[in-house]
Order: C-alpha cells, then sequence, then structure tokens
C-alpha cells in the first residue's frame, strides 16, 4: 500500500459516530500518517473531504468467521438438523485441494474488505489463511482450529497445533490463536491446554440442543455422528456446558464464546471472554431467541460475527446489525454499534489500535450513505437503511467501494 500522507487531513460527513464518545453532527476526524489526530465537533476547522450525508464509524470488526469454507455459499443451507448440516461441511472439506481451500479464503477476504470489515477473527481448519491474512490490508487473528476427541487424535492435534504456533510469529496486523472447535469434537483436556497456551482461544459454545443433550446424557443426534466419523469417545467429553467454561478459566486469556445460543444466563463467564453473536445463523438455523440483551444487562461483553458462508449469504456485518435492529428495536443503537466495532476490537484484543474513532489508534473508517430524514437516533440513518455502498479507509488509505 502506498504511504499515507504524514501532514494531516480531515474528513467530514453528516454524523461521526466515534463509539467511544457520543455521535458528532457534522463532526470533523483529523488523520496523520495512518493515525486519527483527533476529532472535533463542528466548526473547529474547515475539513479538507466533505462526505455528504453520509456517516463515518469505525471498522467494522468481524469477531468469528470460517473464511476457508467461502466456497459452501448457497450450498449447505441451515435446518434444524445440525449435524446433517455439519456432514455437508466436512464432505465439502474433505474434497477441496489446498488450491482451492486459498481461493475460497481470498473470495471471503475479497468480501470482507468490500463490506468494511478492518479486524477479523477467523477459524482456520489447518491455520492455512495464515499466510494471506499477514499481507492483506486488515487486522485479524488466526485461530487454528483444534480437533480431537479419541485420547491419540487429541494428542496428535495438539503436537501439530503447537509446531503451528511455534513456525510462526506474530506481526503488527495478524496475531495467532487456537480454536478448540466445539465440546463434541474436542477432548475435554484440550479446553484447559488452549486456555493455558498464552494466545486467544475461540471455541464453539452451546450452539444446540443437541449438543447440550450429548454433553449431559451421552446420547443424541451426535452419537451416529461421532460413531460414523470414527472418533465416538465419551470418556473424553466435558460434563456439561458449565465444566468447559471452568477449563477455560484463566485471567490472562482473551477468550471467545461463539454462538452461546443456550448460555445460561447466570452461566459463570471466564475473565477477559466474551460472547460472539452470529444473529443471522443463529435465526436461520431456528435456535431459540439468542440471551445476548439478558448478558448485556449483566455487563457481558457481546461482539458481532457473520459465522461463514455455508450458514450466511454474505459476510457483511453491517447486514447482522439491520438484521438485528430488525429484530430487537428496542436495543439502542449506540450499543449494536458498539457490539460490531469496539467491543469487537476488544474480544480479540485489538482495542488499543482500532474499533473506535479515537486520538491515538488507527485510521480504520468505513463512510455509509444516509437515509434522506431526520430522526431522533441517528444510528438510525444507517440502520434502517437498505443501501450496501461504502468507502473504507485502513491505516490512512482507502481501499475502495462496493
Amino acid at each position: 500500500m502506498p504511504t499515507p500522507p504524514a501532514s494531516p487531513w480531515t474528513l467530514t460527513a453528516r454524523w461521526v459516530f466515534p463509539v467511544d464518545a457520543p455521535p458528532l453532527e457534522r463532526g470533523t476526524v483529523i488523520m496523520a500518517g495512518e493515525r486519527i489526530v483527533a476529532v472535533e465537533p463542528h466548526g473547529t476547522r474547515q475539513a479538507d473531504v466533505d462526505c455528504g450525508n453520509t456517516a463515518i464509524l469505525p471498522g467494522f470488526v468481524n469477531a468469528h468467521t470460517h473464511l476457508d469454507l467461502s466456497g459452501l455459499r448457497g450450498q449447505t443451507p441451515p435446518s434444524p438438523d445440525f449435524t446433517d448440516w455439519l456432514r455437508q461441511v466436512i464432505a465439502h472439506r474433505r474434497s477441496r485441494t489446498p488450491e482451492q481451500i486459498q481461493q475460497d479464503i481470498q473470495v471471503g477476504l475479497a468480501e470482507s474488505l468490500r463490506f468494511g470489515t478492518t479486524l477479523l477473527g477467523d477459524i482456520s481448519g489447518d491455520g492455512s489463511s495464515w499466510e494471506i491474512l499477514t499481507r492483506a490490508p486488515l487486522r485479524a487473528i488466526v485461530f487454528r482450529e483444534l480437533l480431537g476427541l479419541p485420547a491419540d487424535r487429541a494428542s496428535g492435534a495438539w503436537e501439530r497445533l503447537d509446531r503451528w504456533l511455534a513456525s510462526r510469529a506474530d506481526t503488527p496486523t495478524c496475531r495467532r490463536g487456537i480454536s478448540p472447535h466445539a465440546p463434541y469434537s474436542v477432548r475435554s483436556s484440550l479446553f484447559f491446554a488452549a486456555a493455558s497456551a498464552r494466545v486467544p482461544v475461540a471455541v464453539h459454545l452451546a450452539e444446540t440442543a443437541a449438543e447440550h443433550e450429548l454433553l449431559l446424557q451421552r446420547r443424541g443426534p451426535f452419537v451416529p455422528f461421532l460413531q460414523e466419523l470414527g472418533v465416538w469417545a465419551p470418556e473424553g467429553l466435558a460434563e456439561d456446558t458449565d465444566h468447559v467454561l471452568r477449563l477455560l478459566q484463566n485471567p490472562w486469556a482473551l477468550t471467545l464464546l461463539v454462538h452461546g445460543n443456550l448460555l445460561s444466563v447466570t452461566a459463570a463467564i471466564p475473565p477477559n471472554a466474551s460472547i460472539v453473536y452470529c444473529p443471522r445463523t443463529h435465526a436461520a438455523f431456528g435456535h431459540p431467541s439468542h440471551p445476548f440483551r439478558e448478558f448485556l444487562a449483566r455487563g457481558v461483553r457481546l461482539a458481532i460475527g457473520t459465522d461463514s458462508l455455508a450458514s450466511n449469504p454474505d459476510l457483511d456485518v453491517l447486514g447482522e446489525l439491520r438484521f438485528l435492529h430488525q429484530r430487537y428495536p428496542d436495543v439502542p443503537g449506540a450499543t449494536l454499534l458498539r457490539m460490531a466495532t469496539l467491543a469487537g476490537a476488544e474480544a480479540l484484543g485489538w482495542a488499543d489500535e482500532t474499533g473506535s474513532l479515537t486520538p491515538g489508534k488507527s485510521a480504520d473508517l468505513v463512510v455509509l450513505p444516509l437515509l434522506n430524514q431526520e430522526q431522533v437516533d441517528p444510528h438510525l440513518l444507517f440502520l434502517e437503511s437498505a443501501r450496501t455502498e461504502r468507502r473504507v479507509l485502513w491505516r490512512g488509505q482507502w481501499l475502495g467501494s462496493v
């Protein structure tokens, strides 16, 4: 990328949404090089660029996706039979060549960038998105997936993961992470090992009623599913969801609890843990209403993810917010925007660099068209719009538009 201008330059728009401060009507964002210098109210200085009837927001944070499943768009529609859906995903993964997987990752990355994502958490089956994301114009954590319920498979999986971690070093824009996949696919001891590895951890947890039945009663649709795969090992399963949460307890480990569709609202969420809610995927599978509002009321951090194109029509974080606003109009627009920006950056450990329009942070922002009307809450001017075009700035450089 070209070097961003070192001398200060300014943007203004109808509304500026810093996220960590109230919205500013006709506010101004001042940048120099890769950094935000100041965010000021209207009238303090003349802006170099007036974006007109638009909003200036921080770049979006997609806290959970699987870029390597981008080749499944429209091919595996979610249904209440979750294990049948998993069979289709596994069959797809086994059919792809390494070259096709790389192409799929590139497709998902390009779509993420077009929709204004400047930070994402990617679950990577074999860690192969690392090479692409270290060169990409966004920030990322690559959570290398960990699978293994029988003791021998769990041991081998951890050895491969350990080699992967040792062969890579975090970069200024990409960090390593671990994803012990889910309680139905990972030996319980691996959750504790992952939480002790001093890298961020992402776990699919409390996703379905079938998972709950498996852990509590050792029965249900997951039993024949795991038997078919030759990995049925009931002695390796966690006792229940609370047991998994206890295994993940670590005061210095960043932990993402992905989905949490059936988490008890009184669950003991570990320190430094966040729940990542994927609204449209959740709805597509027909799950009961998500308890995100109850967790917000408790002060638990909630971030937004799109999940993959195997369960979602696109990778548009704003699309998730608009869907949530339609379903839950009582949730303040400021809360929804925070879930898709600063809360996601906090969940992924990047809040010192991005997630809000704050002096000293990276100049990562999205410019969105607004409805040509008045609203008491200016957030509604983009939440209630259907327009998808946007411009994206990352580290002080424009990336393009859709």
